[in-house]
């Protein structure tokens, strides 16, 4: 029986290493004929990427998925570019010799007749190895762990990009991006492409992934259906919609601090059902002290029950950010002794845990996509709190094209205004009022996304498709 073997090129950061190791699951479960092997590379300032390949590295072996990481380059000096995303995407080009490497010696000792290499899938932000695929003459593929409408965009900036006369940051009128059914805000665009440098990036990629032989995204067509009929034109690639692709036990495996996890979760199951609203930012999720303040107001002047992460700032804009040693001085004198018997305080958790117990009713959110598909596949409402990357479109999409969410702020941004204690009263308020139709309409979604992973559901039958042509290529 031939077998087939595929190679995954990942972005060193947890919200996009974590998707592609759950989606090589789901290949290799749906199909055990394959087997994958992702390239990895090593990044000092992101130690959370290092402790998951390392506790997943020996299990993952016995279910035909392996790591592979690649040799070090000297990495780019970070004072020559405006943001971290820049630095990256400049470090990830050098290591495509190493790269086309790792690909020749799995070609040449590894592979026969029986077992064939049948496709290279780069990240999204990765696609500089497409010309690795194409020097070594096989079909590439986009892994793309975000939205349908960030996709339209990206597919879209081409074209915008003949029409701009000036940039994007200093745009005064709203743009009409085809995957969005109401015009956009300049404000609501990723804040990479508001710089030049980024903006760059943003438009190499769009532009390179006109050159693959499909685009798979994890979302759902019952999720995105207005956005993904309008990406799937005849000068696009094939997309295969393969969502909710998740990893439904998060962190708790993993993580080094795991007694941290269970504190939380005992705590969850001396609450009531659906009471406690949950706040948390990702993994670079932090805010100004006074932010902080505001938030602990808004929280007790809410009254509800609560489980909030709060992080440190970073130190750099390259590093994550880390849990406090003291979170007693950023929050209001006698703010945790008032708040003992209703809320708790907590540094890095398995997320995906917290969302899925029963006493969780409402979740604060900075809208990263994974966490809008944790919380829509456990059925939990969102307030939507965006602060970086594509997080202000997910915001717009949740609250004005889907209905999916409620808005404390769609445009938020690291400097923006501060969100009041007001704000954030009202915002909790809404969310945990289990009447609102949002509610009901989250709660619809969940069994769609459910239903959409099952046999003939929409995205199984996208994934047997996507086999199809890897197979046949």
């Amino acid at each position: 029986m031939t077998k087939f073997e595929v190679v995954f090129m990942s972005y060193p950061a947890i919200g996009h290493l974590v998707p592609v190791v759950e989606f090589a699951h789901h290949l290799i479960n749906h199909d055990p004929r394959f087997s994958v092997t992702i390239l990895i590379i090593t990044m000092p300032e992101r130690p959370i990427l290092n402790t998951y390949v390392q506790s997943h590295a020996a299990t993952l072996a016995s279910t035909n998925i392996r790591f592979i990481h690649l040799p070090t380059v000297d990495p780019p000096s970070p004072d020559q570019f405006e943001s971290p995303f820049g630095y990256v995407c400049l470090f990830i080009e050098k290591h495509r010799p190493h790269v086309k490497q790792a690909i020749t010696n799995l070609m040449e000792t590894e592979l026969d007749s029986d077992r064939r290499l049948v496709g290279i899938i780069t990240d999204m932000f990765c696609t500089s190895m497409i010309d690795v695929a194409n020097e070594l003459d096989i079909p590439c593929y986009v892994f793309f762990p975000s939205t349908a409408t960030f996709l339209g965009f990206m597919l879209h900036l081409p074209i915008l990009d003949t029409q701009l006369t000036t940039e994007l940051a200093k745009l005064d009128t709203e743009l009409v991006i085809p995957s969005f059914a109401n015009p956009v805000s300049p404000s609501l665009l990723p804040s990479i492409a508001l710089e030049k440098e980024g903006y760059s990036w943003l438009l190499y990629h769009g532009r390179r992934y006109f050159e693959t032989m499909g685009i798979i995204i994890n979302t759902v067509h019952e999720l995105e259906p207005y956005a993904l009929n309008s990406v799937s034109t005849s000068q696009v690639p094939q997309i295969y919609p393969m969502g909710p692709i998740l990893d439904l036990v998060g962190p708790a495996q993993w993580h080094p601090n795991q007694a941290h996890d269970e504190r939380v979760m005992k705590w969850l199951d001396d609450q009531p059902p659906s009471t406690v609203v949950f706040l948390s930012f990702g993994s670079r999720g932090s805010f100004s002290e006074s932010q902080v303040r505001e938030i602990a107001l808004g929280l007790e002047q809410a009254g509800v029950r609560f489980v909030w992460v709060l992080r440190e700032q970073p130190m750099d804009q390259f590093s994550l950010s880390d849990d406090y040693t003291n979170i007693e001085k950023v929050l209001p004198n006698g703010f945790l002794e008032r708040t003992a018997g209703i809320g708790l305080i907590c540094g890095w958790v398995s997320q995906v845990q917290i969302l899925s117990h029963k006493a969780v009713g409402g979740f604060i959110s900075h809208c990263g996509w994974n966490s809008i598909l944790e919380s829509l596949w456990h059925g939990i409402p969102i307030a939507t709190w965006p602060i970086y990357a594509e997080q202000q479109m997910n915001a717009f999409e949740m609250v004005k094209e889907l209905g999916l969410a409620i808005e404390i702020r769609l445009d938020y941004s690291e400097g923006s205004d501060l969100v009041s204690a007001k704000e954030v009263e009202r915002g909790i308020k809404l969310l945990m009022n289990y009447d609102n139709e949002v509610r009901q309409k989250v709660k619809e979604m969940r069994k769609k996304c459910r239903v959409a992973k099952m046999e003939n559901g929409s995205s199984y039958a996208s994934l047997g498709a996507l086999i199809e042509k890897l197979v046949n290529s």
